[in-house]
């Protein structure tokens, strides 16, 4: 019998819808977590799962951290030569494991910022400066200017793409989102152990009923004392959730795409404003990442940031009135609006390893 794999099979969709980003924190059996809540058998969630990945439609499975707790990050814009940019692109895609989301970015109008083509996410190590890393890609590059937009505060973070294909315009939560914060927390030796343990990708075989043991025997811990250190660092709000990641940026081997359009939001509410402004953007369901994050001079200084995916435009820009018009309705001036459109577009897990980050300065040097 040959088994669906493309994201819309029913049995697929009913998996993916709770797998994407319903999974949250650290848990002792994901599997079976996501069995129980998709009313699906364990035994066929597993199998289905190693054949989305195995055909590509997943692209990786893994334990996501709150980075930003973790590292120093931001969005950063660049400005570079139109015949620089696909080159450019590569090497951030390729090459530097500090770069995350790899983004070409388009406005349907020539306004402030449009000429910031290149967006990309950030991060660092504890301790390191994300400006030398900046400085270090622009040399190699040869860009003309970069942005850090540093997160002041995260209001919604979870790319659920198959659940949010049908939702409704303005489907919001009933209470306000709840922000939180970057501050980087610090960690002993083996809290760092077991983290950049828990956030490797999982292999074929360690998709099964329980993904973890192999981990704890590698690092030579009980099991037991690897799920106390694992929930430890749940309590410190450093893990973020499990989760199947969907490839969305390009069509299955039969034509199929989970998205066609992604749209970055830009909001510039009054000063002062950005938190309630951001607790109720973040409300909005149709969100995977909104922030409070400074665009500055160069992108009228807008302050909260919001991210929606679809496969109708129109669409996308009808959840984004939907939220214009709740602002208004909340007692929210809108000063300034725009979208950047997302391009071609790549996304890697964001390295934090301090080790790495010194191996690769030496490597550029």
């Amino acid at each position: 019998m040959i088994i669906p794999v493309e994201h819309d099979d029913p049995i697929n969709a009913k998996i993916l819808e709770i797998s994407e980003d319903l999974v949250r924190g650290f848990q002792r059996q994901p599997f079976h977590l996501i069995s129980e809540q998709s009313g699906i058998e364990l035994d066929i969630v597993i199998e289905r799962i190693k054949n989305m990945l195995h055909a590509g439609i997943i692209r990786r499975v893994r334990q996501t951290l709150l980075s930003t707790k973790l590292a120093h990050g931001a969005l950063c814009a660049w400005k570079i030569d139109n015949d620089k940019i696909d080159e450019a692109f590569d090497f951030m895609f390729k090459e530097d494991p500090f770069s995350g989301h790899v983004v070409i970015r388009s406005t349907d109008r020539e306004i402030t910022g449009s000429e910031f083509k290149l967006w990309t996410t950030l991060k660092v190590p504890q301790g390191e400066s994300l400006e030398d890393h900046a400085n270090k890609i622009k040399n190699i590059i040869g860009a003309e200017k970069y942005i850090l937009m540093p997160a002041k505060g995260v209001f919604t973070l979870g790319v659920g793409h198959v659940r949010r294909k049908n939702m409704s315009l303005g489907s919001k939560s009933d209470s306000l989102a709840e922000m939180m914060t970057t501050k980087v927390v610090e960690l002993s030796p083996i809290e760092w152990e077991v983290l950049l343990s828990l956030k490797e990708e999982l292999k074929q075989e360690e998709i099964c009923p329980e993904p973890w043991n192999a981990r704890a025997e590698r690092l030579n811990i009980p099991l037991e004392k690897f799920f106390e250190i694992a929930e430890a660092l749940n309590q410190k709000k450093v893990i973020g959730r499990f989760s199947t990641f969907l490839e969305h940026t390009k069509p299955s081997s039969t034509g199929k795409r989970v998205t066609r359009f992604n749209g970055l939001f830009h909001w510039r509410v009054r000063e002062g404003m950005q938190l309630k402004a951001g607790s109720e953007i973040g409300r909005h369901h149709i969100l995977t990442h909104c922030y409070w994050r400074e665009g500055g001079d160069n992108f009228g200084n807008v302050n909260v940031m919001g991210v929606v995916h679809g496969t109708d435009k129109n669409k996308i820009l009808e959840h984004k009135q939907a939220i214009d018009s709740h602002l208004k309705e909340v007692g929210i001036d809108l000063l300034y609006t725009n979208v950047f459109w997302g391009g071609r577009s790549e996304i890697k897990p964001s390295e934090i390893s301090p080790e790495i980050y010194k191996e690769w300065h030496q490597k550029y040097d």
